[in-house]
């Protein structure tokens, strides 16, 4: 008796096949839920409740370095002596040098500058 070779590569292709549709299916009914995310840079729940700490880790860390000592761009662990609330506020909206405008909402960016205003 021989068994056939390409029955286990049929039942790989068949188990694969349903797994994208069940997936499709899945994101179709996130579709308005994703859309809305982003739009909005992030959800209304993620927006509201986010740690000043957790929006500088997951937003400028790539540039200012994991502990805020400077990279690409400057050291941020004293920029409070430095800098106003208002001005670190404004610097985040509208971009200086060569950091960019618009990284951050007006509501994240007000909560990181009050929390970097305070490192002296």
């Amino acid at each position: 008796m021989k068994r056939n070779p390409l029955i286990p590569f049929a039942l790989i292709a068949v188990l694969g096949i349903g797994l994208m549709f069940l997936f499709s299916f899945q994101g179709l009914n996130k579709g308005k839920e994703l859309a809305e995310a982003q739009k909005n840079g992030g959800t209304a729940k993620q927006t509201a409740n986010a740690k000043p700490e957790d929006i500088v880790k997951q937003n400028c860390t790539s540039c200012h370095g994991d502990q805020l000592q400077g990279a690409v761009g400057p050291n941020l662990q004293k920029v409070g002596a430095k800098l106003s609330k208002d001005d670190i506020q404004n610097v985040i909206l509208k971009g200086r040098g060569n950091m960019p405008a618009g990284l951050l909402p007006a509501d994240q960016a007000t909560k990181v500058a009050d929390w970097l205003s305070k490192k002296k």
